[in-house]
């Protein structure tokens, strides 16, 4: 009998091509075992890595060794990834368990600490006081070799048991999800994603209303398995907080700001371009490289993919991008499937910026007639929209977002929030900072306009209070004792001190 074992791929490259060989074996093709199999399947072998490692695995763990592989770790087949993190968690929990306890590391400093001693007291010819620390060295060798034995005989005994959060530390190692995303206080963080958000993206509480109810939708497995985690069309005027929101989601799902792939829409606005996002094809240039989107995605399979100005981008790009929000997946130039369904994608847009600004009013005014005002406005925003973008692209997203035109009331909470990065960074140099409320007041009233947004905003914080706290640094004029007091003048903003009276206006 001759059984052999080898991939599609290499069995279509040297057996199939060749007839005479196909046709004498007979070939058996193995699928996957269903997760429930490869439980019963790690059940099965869990003595042999139990033995191996002297450990103990729980039931829950090999569970969660199927479930959580099954799910994060995309590129890999059931039950192969199941065992390699089972014996990995299992071999982490062996070594950790080899660690001695701080009892045999004190005795052994202490032994270290008569050693030094006796041979101090031999180079000084203290013979007496040598022996009697060599007969101490000798007791504390002794009864730290008895403390040692007694440790091994429990460790021995004892085997260490591999329960679930080490199953969660091994698969959030390999694959990079924050690990609170896969414990139960997630469930939580999702219910005040609202006011998360809110915090940190001033006056675009709708937007941030329609996000969530998104993601909690796909967080309780009611959304469709093969999309994305959420897609979606920010549309709104410049510098109201659309690449910020997006930001922050990523800080707030991920665990971290820099879990966002940002690409620019502005440089995809050519036809030659479009392969760049998914590879040049066989032949040309960079082939081997892979492409700039989906490249990231393999590295970084949970993250948010920001497509900033989508509107700007070739029509061949949003063809392309049908693939990736209908089944969650994208086919790269080597033949690669790149998996999408764990990320967040988000695409900005400036298509019915300026009916908003004809209407910046609306949605801010307290009162019955508010949401309704919104929806007439959002009705014509979308009459936009589907002008700008065909229909098979609008249906595939989740929501579209409406960003409205910030008000002058916002730009209140938005310096507060400047001001505190501002001071934090300067508490880093040891200086603290106070900023007077007229103080923030000017500021708003020098960095306010309607038209653009926030960032005029952040420009005047740069020019009015970072500038001249930094030449004020530089020369040395503020002490770290007393904090600098950011208050208004006549010519400006003033900066002083109750010590050493540094006083300089902006």
């Amino acid at each position: 009998q001759c059984i052999g074992a080898t991939t599609l791929s290499e069995y279509r490259k040297h057996i199939e091509k060749d007839a005479a060989l196909e046709r004498r074996f007979q070939s058996v093709k193995v699928d996957d075992p269903s997760p429930e199999d490869a439980v019963l399947i790690l059940r099965g072998i869990r003595h042999k890595y139990e033995e191996h490692h002297k450990c103990e695995y729980t039931d829950t763990a090999i569970e969660s060794a199927v479930r959580l592989s099954h799910r994060y770790i995309t590129s890999r087949h059931l039950p192969d990834k199941a065992i390699d993190v089972m014996d990995e968690a299992g071999a982490r929990a062996r070594i950790r368990s080899l660690n001695l306890p701080p009892e045999l590391d004190k005795a052994q400093a202490d032994i270290d600490a008569v050693v030094l001693q006796k041979e101090e007291a031999s180079r000084q010819q203290k013979f007496e006081e040598a022996a009697n620390l060599r007969d101490q060295e000798k007791k504390l060798r002794a009864k730290r070799e008895k403390m040692l034995e007694e440790w091994r005989k429990k460790r021995d005994e004892k085997k260490v048991i591999v329960d679930e959060e080490a199953i969660q530390h091994i698969v959030a190692d390999w694959t990079g999800v924050p690990l609170n995303r896969m414990e139960s206080k997630e469930a939580q963080k999702l219910l005040d994603l609202e006011k998360d958000l809110q915090s940190s993206v001033i006056g675009q509480d709708r937007a941030c209303e329609v996000v969530a109810r998104a993601l909690r939708r796909s967080r309780a497995d009611l959304k469709d398995p093969r999309r994305p985690i959420g897609s979606f069309l920010f549309l709104g005027p410049t510098g109201v907080g659309k690449t910020l929101l997006a930001r922050t989601l990523a800080e707030r799902m991920f665990g971290e700001k820099e879990a966002v792939i940002q690409i620019d829409m502005s440089e995809y606005m050519e036809k030659f371009t479009v392969s760049r996002l998914i590879g040049s094809p066989p032949g040309y240039v960079g082939h081997d490289e892979g492409g700039q989107l989906t490249e990231l995605v393999r590295r970084k399979p949970y993250s948010v993919v920001l497509f900033d100005e989508i509107e700007k981008a070739h029509p061949d790009v949003i063809q392309l991008l049908l693939q990736a929000l209908e089944d969650g997946r994208l086919t790269d130039s080597l033949g690669r499937v790149v998996d999408f369904r764990n990320t967040i994608i988000i695409m900005t847009s400036n298509v019915g910026a300026d009916v908003l600004q004809r209407n910046s009013s609306v949605g801010f005014d307290v009162g019955v007639d508010s949401t309704r005002d919104y929806e007439k406005l959002k009705d014509r925003i979308m009459d936009e929209t589907k002008r700008a973008f065909k229909p098979e692209f609008l249906n595939r997203l989740t929501d579209i977002v409406i960003f409205q035109q910030l008000a002058k009331v916002h730009m209140t909470k938005i310096v507060d929030i400047e001001v505190a990065k501002v001071a934090k960074r300067l508490l880093d140099l040891g200086v603290k900072l106070v900023v007077t409320e007229p103080a923030r007041a000017h500021l708003v009233e020098n960095g306010w306009d309607e038209k653009y947004g926030a960032r005029p905003l952040r420009r005047a914080v740069e020019r009015l209070l970072e500038d001249p706290l930094a030449e004020s640094i530089l020369r040395n004029d503020f002490n770290k004792e007393e904090p600098v007091i950011v208050a208004v003048g006549d010519k400006g903003l003033t900066f002083t001190q109750k010590k050493s009276g540094a006083d300089a206006g902006a």
